[in-house]
């Protein structure tokens, strides 16, 4: 119902002919695009749009051209990091938020989720069981905050549905028991619920819930924040999370927020659709 927004309309006009919308993963001054790739598929994402669409099909093939070494993503490389690993692993999640049929992207997805099930193969999650699978699998260390710790936006996204039933189940756990939360979501504990909902501490925690509600066995340990997003109801049985929650990525979805009521229905819409995934 938010396809057809001033919001997505801007973001499609500022899309290269190759799908690409300058820099990949971050913007420099060096970019000619105020987005990039990334955030405007987080973006047109979260306003529903699909691989059905034009504007995702093209960035969804210019991404396959980058994966399979036919084109390059123009981001500088970053040598603090494994940064082929890392560009494999960002092409990889967006190509599988669109598509599941990428026969590459898929085969990222299996090294990972074998990293991960040797992680917690001993029943709790092992850091050392963890590296020695990176190496064994990439051939080189991690390096860098991004890949030495697995719970990133990027991993828990790739990871729906590539693993058995105990193995998920456990990570969910300790996803969820997290310190520092889910890197490029959400920075504190998922355990620990917001203090307050009108804000936009909130709205990122409830990405982070959105993030983690995609897996097949999410509900029962998720079943926490339902609780709370049903206690944070007003009178009329709607949500309302004020107009601090406007950051342009996840809020407004509709064209403005001059009226409560519309700043109220992007609310409600997105939570119901939340709790609709949990229950």
């Amino acid at each position: 119902m938010y396809k057809d927004t001033k919001w997505a309309k801007g973001i499609i006009a500022l899309q290269d002919t190759e799908g690409a919308w300058g820099h990949f993963h971050t913007l420099s001054t060096s970019s000619k695009s105020p987005i990039s790739t990334e955030q405007a598929l987080r973006r047109l994402y979260i306003l529903g749009y699909t691989i059905t669409d034009i504007s995702i099909q093209k960035s969804v093939e210019y991404m396959i051209d980058c994966l399979r070494g036919k084109k390059a993503i123009p981001d500088r490389r970053e040598k603090t990091h494994n940064w082929d690993i890392f560009t494999e692993l960002m092409l990889s999640t967006w190509i599988r938020k669109f598509t599941s049929f990428d026969e590459i992207a898929y085969k990222v997805a299996s090294k990972w989720a074998e990293i991960i099930t040797n992680a917690f193969s001993s029943g709790r999650y092992n850091h050392n069981d963890y590296i020695n699978a990176y190496c064994e699998i990439f051939g080189e260390k991690p390096r860098g905050g991004r890949l030495v710790d697995f719970v990133s936006f990027y991993q828990i996204s790739i990871l729906c549905n590539m693993l058995d039933e105990e193995i998920e189940k456990i990570m969910i756990d300790y996803v969820i028991n997290h310190k520092n939360s889910i890197y490029y979501i959400y920075d504190k504990p998922i355990s620990q619920l917001p203090k307050l909902f009108m804000s936009r501490e909130a709205s990122r925690y409830i990405s982070a819930i959105e993030l983690l509600s995609n897996y097949r066995y999410s509900r029962d340990k998720l079943y926490f924040v339902v609780e709370w997003l049903n206690d944070n109801r007003n009178n009329n049985g709607k949500w309302d999370m004020g107009s601090e929650v406007n950051d342009k990525i996840y809020f407004p979805l509709s064209d403005n927020w001059r009226r409560k009521s519309t700043r109220e229905q992007d609310c409600t819409y997105r939570i119901q659709k939340l709790i609709d995934k949990l229950i």
